[in-house]
């Protein structure tokens, strides 16, 4: 939505503070359906059908923005697809994580590529669709010396000309319509690769005569699965023993969590906050980057300011991919603070450059890159941290959901009141508490492994020792090995 955020301004004759609250909708959706959606992967109907109906509600959606006329059935519109867009979310995390566990990390970067590179696509079918001529070009002239009044005393903003006779198309109409109507179809064969393969799995009740399960064509799969197939099996007993991953309520319900240190749950809550706070400068900049690019001191053209977007998520993209092979050489904790602290440097160098446009653009791409791999990263610490026996997934997850609603909706509250540059001024605040809480997970994870360390070394002294076996069952048992020693002698020499 960042760059056709002026476009659906327009359209909904909304000021900016107004369309914010559409990010707001979106992404509070996004949290519900991200803290629920773990329900669906009890069963494999569960999973798949909540998959599908997700994907086609995400299309929908995309086919009816353009006639939402008004910003309210707007907001309304971009909730129920955030509500998809969560749910799919938990979903992918969650099985991923429970299938390849310490391997997971290689394919989370993996995951979020694909996230990455589907962000990337959509600012290019929007840039042909962008109108031109939005903010007037003679805003320029004493922005330096606003700027630095506002630097110096917080008090006197740079206003966005909600009003100003070029704050609207020149042609009077906006063409971005066709954007997300070309969205909407590239999504379709999503919930119909998800139909096929449930059709596939014999999940289909009106078609009760389709080909065999997948799963039973593997011999090996028929002999060790049990009857109940239909449920996603757990790869690890622990797992379902601590409640799985299931959705966050089901796992603060879980009485099995009693016994558990404090540091189990720091775990859980610092490393949400670490995605809170990036993934909430990841909505905040990719939100807000067109606006404050077409905005004083910057003033850059709309067409090219666009590309910041996409500038943005190639980058985020190419540092996803770059992390896939990086997560097989290095440790998944230096990762993450080599992108935290490079994260925090680009966006103090971003503020104290705020006038140069070639910065802004390299800025942009460092941005992206740096921040790129840290939801998986720090996904795939905390689960190792906590053995996967917890539902860390789901907490993560909802709190980076939890991250880009609230601070999108801060950031551009304070645009509208306090101007442009209050832009780079929450990021550098956000990345740098995003940095402060990472330390924590992993002074936290210290704590955790001396804990639990001193635990199964006690439960391991006040254990009792085995009983002795009597004399006679021990010389049976003896005559027993002695034997079949024997006869493996025998068939080796055969």
């Amino acid at each position: 939505m960042g760059p056709t955020i002026q476009d659906l301004k327009y359209q909904t004759g909304s000021t900016l503070q107004e369309i914010t609250w559409v990010f707001f909708s979106q992404q509070f959706c996004l949290l519900i359906g991200s803290s629920t959606g773990g329900a669906f992967t009890k069963t494999l109907f569960g999973a798949l059908i909540a998959l599908f109906l997700s994907a086609l509600i995400i299309s929908v959606v995309f086919a009816i923005v353009p006639l939402c006329y008004n910003v309210l059935l707007l907001a309304i519109a971009m909730g129920v697809s955030g509500l998809a867009m969560g749910i799919i979310d938990t979903i992918a995390n969650i099985q991923l994580v429970a299938i390849y566990k310490k391997d997971s990390a290689i394919f989370l970067q993996a995951l979020h590529f694909f996230i990455g590179l589907g962000a990337l696509v959509s600012p290019l079918i929007a840039d042909p669709f962008i109108s031109e001529h939005y903010l007037g070009r003679n805003s320029t002239e004493n922005a330096t010396e606003i700027i630095h009044h506002f630097r110096s005393s917080f008090r006197s903003p740079v206003i966005l000309s909600e009003n100003s006779p070029h704050s609207e198309p020149v042609d009077g109409k906006t063409n971005v319509a066709y954007a997300f109507w070309i969205m909407a179809l590239i999504n379709l064969p999503v919930p119909i690769a998800v139909f096929v393969l449930m059709y596939q799995e014999k999940l289909l009740p009106f078609c009760p005569n389709s080909k065999p399960r997948l799963l039973d064509k593997d011999e090996l799969a028929m002999e060790t699965k049990p009857p109940e197939s239909t449920e996603i099996s757990e790869p690890d007993d622990a797992v379902s023993h601590h409640g799985g991953h299931g959705n966050i309520f089901s796992c603060c319900m879980n009485g099995s969590l009693r016994g558990l240190p404090v540091t189990f749950f720091g775990i859980h809550i610092l490393g949400g906050l670490v995605l809170f706070m990036t993934e909430g400068i990841m909505g905040v900049y990719a939100g807000f980057v067109y606006t404050y690019a077409v905005s004083a001191p910057m003033s850059l053209h709309a067409k090219m300011a666009a590309y910041l977007n996409c500038i943005f998520w190639a980058a985020v993209t190419v540092g996803r991919l770059v992390s896939i092979p990086l997560s097989y050489r290095f440790r998944t904790v230096h990762l993450l603070i080599v992108n935290l602290a490079g994260v925090v440097v680009t966006l103090l160098l971003l503020m104290i450059l705020y006038t140069n446009r070639v910065f802004l653009f390299v800025g942009t791409t460092l941005l992206g890159l740096f921040i790129s791999s840290v939801f998986p990263c720090i996904v795939a610490y905390t689960e190792d941290i906590l053995e996967y026996r917890g539902c860390a997934s789901a907490v993560l997850v909802t709190t980076s959901g939890m991250g880009e609603m609230t601070l999108q909706v801060l950031v551009g509250s304070l645009i509208q009141k306090k101007g442009t540059y209050s832009f780079l001024v929450c990021g550098l605040v956000i990345g740098c508490l995003g940095f402060i809480f990472l330390l924590s997970v992993i002074l936290c994870n210290h704590i955790h492994r001396k804990l639990t360390g001193a635990s199964k070394k006690a439960a391991m002294v006040e254990a009792p020792p085995a009983p002795a076996l009597p004399a006679s069952e021990k010389a049976a048992l003896e005559q027993k090995v002695s034997v079949i020693q024997t006869e493996s002698i025998k068939c080796d020499s055969g």
